[in-house]
């Protein structure tokens, strides 16, 4: 929409009018043209320059109100846009590896694998932190780069909502998961640099031992918060009938709560998607999103319009002035 910036400067309009009316008079005495001789203006010249005069005078006045217009700013203003603010720069490392595929949790009633209910609740998790750089980091056997930190939170999901057990081979790369977020988060600015690493296992693939990216996280301070997926009582059925198993007997608790104590962040075990989702919720409230409530109207400034026009109309008298100099001097051969 249009719009004048500082509209009450149109109040200076009549200000020439004003002088002109209440200033006193200049001192009239020598002020008549002597003419060095008889002849050199007709009649007709002189007619001609009055309406010159008449003419001047209401150019004047819209030089005037151009340049009142111009310093009354006139603008064009878009549309409302959310300004995103400096938030965390957050990634995410998820485990895709075999186990993720344990059918121990539930949704709705629903018996899902892991990695499904991970996708949920991350996915929910993802929507929430506009306003933060989110990135993702997937592994198993090796650790991938799935989506680099951006503020498209939207991105992010989609990426996560495609994902697949395996994607990333069977295996578990804590370290090498660890050590490729701290990679990334390295350049970026120390108080913001957090990681939420979520896994089912232990660490039996990689080039990185945990504990080595763990120190390397310290070093480089980058929080990490550690969260141990899987239930610890499932019923199976075998060759000998229904018996209760624990599927987390391999989950390495000890090391995910070493890394987390010593880079500053917290170790949350998830038993099921209530414990999933609240863990989600917490970290959250640890580390708040950038907040949204900041907006900008961008806006593209108009002033140069009317006084480029004035700035031409200026020019007129002047090559009127060299026309009439130029009558006197033919007058005058």
């Amino acid at each position: 929409m249009f719009e004048w910036a500082w509209p009450w400067l149109f109040l200076l309009l009549p200000l020439p009018w004003l002088v002109l009316r209440w200033c006193p008079a200049a001192d009239e005495q020598g002020a008549a043209l002597h003419l060095p001789y008889d002849g050199v203006l007709d009649p007709a010249d002189v007619a001609g320059g009055a309406r010159r005069a008449f003419t001047g005078l209401g150019l004047a006045w819209l030089i005037w109100a151009l340049l009142v217009t111009a310093v009354a700013r006139p603008q064009w203003v878009g549309e409302p846009a959310d300004l995103p603010r400096s938030g965390r720069e957050l990634l995410l490392a998820l485990d895709v590896s075999g186990s993720m595929n344990i059918g121990d949790m539930n949704i709705s009633g629903e018996q899902v694998t892991r990695f499904q209910a991970m996708q949920a609740i991350v996915g929910d998790f993802v929507a929430r932190r506009a306003g933060d750089r989110v990135g993702l980091i997937l592994f198993g056997s090796n650790a991938y780069l799935l989506t680099p930190l951006t503020f498209d939170v939207k991105t992010v999901r989609t990426q996560l909502d495609e994902a697949t057990v395996g994607l990333a081979g069977r295996e578990t790369a804590i370290g090498d998961a660890l050590g490729l977020a701290v990679k990334r988060l390295r350049e970026r600015p120390e108080a913001q640099r957090v990681v939420v690493l979520l896994t089912d296992g232990v660490n039996t693939a990689g080039e990185i031992e945990p504990r080595k990216a763990a120190e390397l996280a310290q070093k480089e301070k980058v929080k990490v918060y550690t969260i141990g997926l899987g239930s610890e009582r499932m019923r199976v059925d075998d060759f000998f009938g229904s018996r209760t198993v624990n599927p987390s007997a391999d989950l390495d608790a000890a090391l995910l709560t070493e890394i987390a104590e010593k880079t500053g962040g917290r170790f949350f075990r998830a038993r099921d998607t209530a414990e999933l989702a609240g863990i989600y919720r917490e970290i959250d409230r640890l580390e708040p999103a950038a907040d949204q409530s900041e907006r900008f109207r961008p806006v593209s400034e108009l002033f140069h319009l009317p006084l480029g026009l004035a700035a031409l109309l200026a020019l007129l008298p002047l090559l009127d002035l060299r026309r009439y100099a130029g009558l006197i001097r033919n007058r005058a051969a």
